[in-house]
C-alpha cells in the first residue's frame, strides 16, 4: 500500500501537481481577500457615515452578494463577460494568452467581490464600536476630522475588525475551491483530476482536506498572533 502511494505521489507527479494546485488556492485567496478588503474599507466607511445615495447603493450591493451562493457570483463574473472579452481579443489577436489567464482573473474578482460584501459588514460594524468617548476626547482637543479618522477611529476600528477579517479570510481560502468550475486547475480541480485518472477519489480528497485543513491552521495561528500583538495594552493576552 505504501508502495502505491510512493507511485502515485511521487513518480507519477500527483504531489506536486497538489502542491502546485494548493498554491494557486492561496494566490487566489490572498489577492482576491486584498483586493475585497481595501475596496471594502472605503464603502464600509461611507456606510458607517450614512453617505446619501452612495450609503444606500452600498447597503444593497452587501445584501445582495451575501444573499446568493457564491458559486453563482462566480457564474454571473465568468459567463457574463467571458463573450465580449473573446470578442475584443479576437480583434487584437491575443485571444490564447486571454483564454488561459481569464479563469485566474475571474477567481481573484469572484473572491475579491464575495470577500468584499462580508469585510463591508465586518469593518462598518468595528467603526460603530469604536468608543464614543474617545472621539468626544478627540474634539475637545480641536482635532481636526481628519486626524480624529486616521489617527483615532480607524486604527482602533481595524484592531477591532481583525477578528472578523479573520473569520473572512477562513470562509475566503475555503471558497476558492468553488473557482475550479471555470477550469481553473487549484487544489480542489487538481484533487479532482487525480482522482478521475488514478480512480482513487478517497485517497485524493482526503489529501485535498488535509491541505485545506493546513492553510486554515496557519492562518488561524498568524491572526491570533496579529490580535494578541495588537491587544497589547487594550487588556488582551
Amino acid at each position: 500500500m505504501l508502495n502505491d502511494f510512493w507511485v502515485l505521489m511521487v513518480e507519477r507527479g500527483w504531489a506536486l501537481a497538489l502542491l502546485q494546485g494548493s498554491a494557486v488556492t492561496i494566490a487566489i485567496g490572498l489577492l482576491g481577500m486584498a483586493l475585497g478588503v481595501i475596496v471594502a474599507t472605503p464603502l464600509a466607511v461611507m456606510r458607517w457615515r450614512r453617505v446619501p445615495v452612495v450609503s444606500q447603493f452600498v447597503d444593497g450591493y452587501s445584501i445582495a452578494i451575501r444573499g446568493v451562493p457564491g458559486l453563482l457570483v462566480i457564474y454571473l463574473l465568468f459567463f457574463g463577460s467571458i463573450d465580449w472579452i473573446r470578442a475584443v481579443t479576437t480583434v487584437f489577436g491575443f485571444q490564447q494568452a486571454t483564454e488561459n489567464v481569464y479563469p485566474f482573473i475571474i477567481g481573484v474578482l469572484a473572491i475579491a467581490a464575495i470577500s468584499c460584501a462580508y469585510s463591508i459588514e465586518v469593518i462598518r460594524g468595528a467603526l460603530e464600536a469604536v468608543p464614543r468617548g474617545l472621539l468626544e476626547a478627540a474634539h475637545s482637543l480641536a482635532l481636526p476630522w481628519n486626524i480624529t479618522f486616521f489617527r483615532v477611529t480607524l486604527p482602533l476600528a481595524l484592531r477591532l475588525a481583525l477578528g472578523g477579517i479573520n473569520n473572512v479570510w477562513q470562509m475566503t481560502i475555503k471558497d476558492t475551491s468553488l473557482i475550479s468550475v471555470v477550469g481553473l486547475q487549484e487544489l480542489m480541480r487538481t484533487a479532482a483530476i487525480a482522482a478521475g485518472i488514478t480512480r482513487s477519489p478517497l485517497l485524493f480528497y482526503c489529501i485535498a482536506a488535509v491541505l485545506f485543513f493546513s492553510m486554515t491552521t496557519v492562518s488561524q495561528s498568524v491572526f491570533s498572533a496579529a490580535e494578541r500583538s495588537l491587544n497589547r495594552g487594550f487588556g488582551g493576552r
